[in-house]
């Protein structure tokens, strides 16, 4: 999910800078958001005085207060990329896995290029790293070669801009967590998930709470995080019934094969049924009946 602050600035022709930062990555429940904060570089110092810092340095308050400030700054344009706890799974969990570190790289690539989209003249761009700073700006670089990238560890302690971003960032979670509907409507559900890091007791608690063992946690759990496999320990195993396959793939009429999922929601396909679902053999009845095969061009 996308979301911005919505007109574009008279000021977007003039050069620009950037701040870029992200709140969320290490929670078990909820989204990823990626937040960034952009002005005019002749804007810069008078921004410096808006008294941005670390998000994680301010209470919720505070940055609510300033959230709204920066909104109302006529000086200043805003976007976030909110990441949900689906999204982060199903790519950590695919065949071809897109590690945490990618699908970050990749939401603040994006939100530079909807700056660029939208007539904004970036020039700086500041960013708190992921991985290595140095290989991150390069390959920042690389993609935008007119933009000068700064990437360095603790940016948002560092740059205003960035502190800035870190507000936005940080409050966009906060509110979707606040304001999160349950698409679950299991009885005795309920909202004290605490701060939705992996070592807060009351997070455990919840997850604890809400673990089902057939059809695992609720979709406001990351279930590729490696938290959940051990609230699944005693998961019911379940049995994936396909039609049986030669191994060179061409459809068998002989029987059933059975495939193995454990813990179902949480950890991802063993190794054989994984190749089978992914490559379209094994496929049941219902599609073989109706001759119905995968395309991919039309």
């Amino acid at each position: 999910m996308e979301a911005e602050s919505v007109v574009v600035p008279k000021w977007g022709c003039e050069p620009c800078i950037m701040g870029i930062d992200e709140a969320g990555r290490g929670p078990v429940l909820g989204p990823m958001v990626y937040g960034c904060l952009y002005c005019p570089v002749s804007y810069e110092k008078t921004m410096a005085s808006l008294n941005f810092a670390d998000s994680k340095t301010l209470k919720e308050e505070k940055r609510e207060e300033l959230f709204e400030n920066l909104k109302a700054d006529e000086s200043i344009g805003w976007a976030v990329d909110v990441i949900d706890s689906r999204e982060l799974s199903a790519k950590m969990l695919k065949k071809n896995k897109i590690n945490l570190n990618e699908i970050s790289h990749n939401s603040a690539i994006g939100l530079v290029k909807r700056a660029l989209n939208t007539g904004i003249l970036l020039t700086e761009v500041y960013v708190d790293t992921v991985g290595d700073p140095e290989k991150y700006r390069t390959k920042l670089s690389d993609i935008f070669p007119s933009i000068k990238f700064v990437v360095a560890k603790k940016a948002d302690s560092l740059y205003p801009v960035v502190s800035g971003a870190s507000i936005v960032a940080k409050v966009t979670r906060d509110r979707a967590l606040r304001n999160w509907v349950f698409d679950e409507s299991a009885e005795n559900m309920h909202r004290n998930f605490g701060s939705g890091y992996p070592g807060d007791p009351e997070t455990k608690n919840w997850l604890e709470h809400h673990k089902h063992t057939v059809f695992g946690f609720p979709t406001l759990v990351r279930f590729s995080w490696g938290t959940c496999k051990s609230y699944f320990k005693d998961g019911i195993e379940v049995l994936w019934e396909s039609d049986a396959t030669d191994e060179d793939g061409s459809s068998g009429k002989t029987g059933k094969k059975q495939l193995k999922l454990s813990s179902v929601g949480f950890t991802s396909m063993k190794k054989r049924s994984e190749e089978i679902e992914s490559s379209g053999k094994g496929r049941c009845k219902f599609f073989q009946a109706r001759k119905l095969e995968q395309l991919s061009k039309f």
